[in-house]
């Protein structure tokens, strides 16, 4: 637990001066209880539980009082909570890299079995997007609350040449942020897009429009975007596209937080295609440090089961999360409930206040 106004915690220091005042008090009383013809007959008609009686109603006032000094002082603590999640955005790689068979009875197939599962233990109020990048990036399913659609463009993952790391995390920053004008097409195509189709007019406008958007945009604290989240899958290393890191920078600035999962083994595999061969190996560095940009986390997984585990995490770290929240509330409130508790006891056994 820690304070955000530490400052405030010196007025503690009247809570001696309130106890030695309160002993100072009980001295006054036993000297005037001296001039009674017989203390024992005094103690006998109290009773003998009339001195905790006598000392709780003020232990309680003193008590609330500390708990009112603290609650000033706003105290925070990491505690558990539903989490605020509401959109998440699956970014998936299907390079060639994913035919590799050291995870059986291959990557892409197990990756297809752990992301339904993922899917389907999903909470239901979680809408789901999902990306695919090889080559370049693409929305395989618009974000969606049916969990059959979503099931559905799994199946249809096609594996292709390539891998833009940095490509998927854009398309799929941009489907959580549609009108923040993120200008895809450079970043994923390169500066001279616009000659392949639809003519410089339309795409000049398109990017005007998307720098005046940027000029408006502020960044805020990395993590702090609560409303949705990137998971980003890869098994090998960045081939074609935008630098990942970079891309990861954009995520931060906007608050919004990737996890990062490296499937496959860590020694590498051997994939051979049309008569060719190439040698994928997990580029752990690279997801870490996207993970870390923007105050994610980074999972490995070498098996089917392992990949399970982590979806398994994930789902569960959407539907609960730590977080550092203040409690200021919750002692403002005990310190109210002593001080009645104190008051009625006070009414109830002496007929007035403590």
């Amino acid at each position: 637990m820690r304070f955000l106004w530490p400052e405030l915690l010196w007025l503690l220091l009247f809570v001696p001066a309130l106890v030695a005042a309160y002993v100072q008090v009980l001295r006054r009383k036993k000297k005037a209880a001296i001039r009674y013809p017989s203390l024992m007959l005094l103690r006998v008609a109290l009773g003998p539980g009339q001195g905790i009686r006598r000392h709780l109603p003020p232990a309680l006032f003193l008590v609330a009082m500390i708990a009112a000094i603290l609650a000033i002082a706003r105290p925070s603590a990491v505690v558990v909570l539903p989490a605020n999640y509401l959109t998440l955005i699956l970014a998936m790689d299907v390079s060639r890299s994913m035919q590799a068979a050291d995870v059986a009875p291959n990557r892409i197939t197990a990756m297809q079995a752990a992301a339904k599962s993922f899917v389907q233990e999903l909470p239901a109020d979680v809408r789901l997007g999902i990306a695919s990048f090889a080559g370049t990036a693409a929305v395989v399913q618009p974000i969606t609350d049916k969990r059959e659609d979503m099931l559905a463009a799994i199946d249809r993952f096609q594996l292709q040449r390539g891998t833009a790391t940095g490509s998927g995390l854009l398309v799929s920053l941009a489907m959580l942020f549609p009108d923040d004008g993120i200008d895809l097409e450079s970043a994923v195509y390169g500066r001279d897009f616009s000659r392949f189709g639809g003519g410089a007019a339309p795409i000049e406008k398109k990017r005007d429009a998307a720098k005046a958007k940027k000029r408006e945009f502020r960044p805020v604290p990395v993590g702090s975007y609560t409303s949705g989240a990137i998971i980003l899958l890869s098994d090998g290393r960045r081939t074609t596209g935008p630098d990942p890191v970079e891309a990861a920078k954009m995520a931060a600035e906007r608050g919004v937080r990737v996890f990062t999962v490296g499937f496959g083994t860590k020694e590498g595999a051997s994939i051979g295609y049309e008569g060719w061969s190439f040698f994928a190996r997990l580029d752990e560095d690279a997801l870490k440090a996207v993970a870390k940009a923007t105050g994610g986390e980074y999972f490995q997984a070498g098996t089917e089961a392992d990949l399970h585990k982590v979806y398994k995490e994930l789902s569960s770290k959407f539907a609960l999360e730590r977080k550092e929240t203040e409690v200021s509330a919750l002692f403002s409130a005990l310190a109210a409930l002593l001080v009645l508790c104190a008051v009625l006891l006070s009414l109830k056994w002496f007929h007035r206040w403590a």
